[in-house]
């Protein structure tokens, strides 16, 4: 029984690990993380879409004396289609505007990320409104893609 009961916790636990990653997605980049943040604000800007924030985290914790890898957020997005998705569910507001984390992490590595419109879906329980996820999720993947990639 006890046995049987371990198995279910470290079953479940390993689920609640897995849904947590699939929360965010997250796409490497072939710039430095400076370079990443100013292309993405640059290509959002480009495409309609409001800054209202970027936050240099490394900046603000070298102001209190303590050091941080490159990491900022960038807060941005488009009435047009955060409203519909609103209009969906009112408390997805909570997660809106959109957020980009840029990060390095100890390998020097950049990454883009933000949170999985499907994750947003299951979080506020969103029904009928797969054409504006899927158009929130398209227009996301094409921005970080479009930020990160190296032209061909």
């Amino acid at each position: 029984m006890i046995k049987n009961i371990s198995l279910a916790l470290v079953t479940l636990i390993a689920s609640t690990h897995a849904l947590a990653l699939e929360s965010l997605i997250t796409v490497e980049s072939h710039y430095s993380a400076k370079e990443t943040a100013d292309r993405f604000e640059s290509i959002i800007k480009d495409k309609g879409f409001t800054v209202f924030a970027r936050i240099d985290h490394q900046k603000n914790a070298a102001g209190v004396n303590l050091t941080l890898r490159p990491t900022e957020v960038i807060v941005f997005g488009n009435p047009n289609i955060g409203t519909q998705l609103m209009q969906c569910n009112q408390l997805a507001a909570i997660d809106l505007p959109q957020k980009a984390l840029i990060s390095e992490d100890a390998d020097n590595k950049v990454w883009l990320s933000y949170n999985n419109p499907q994750y947003l879906k299951q979080r506020h329980n969103i029904a009928g409104c797969d054409k504006v996820m899927n158009k929130i999720a398209a227009a996301l993947n094409t921005l970080s893609i479009a930020a990160t990639s190296k032209p061909l």
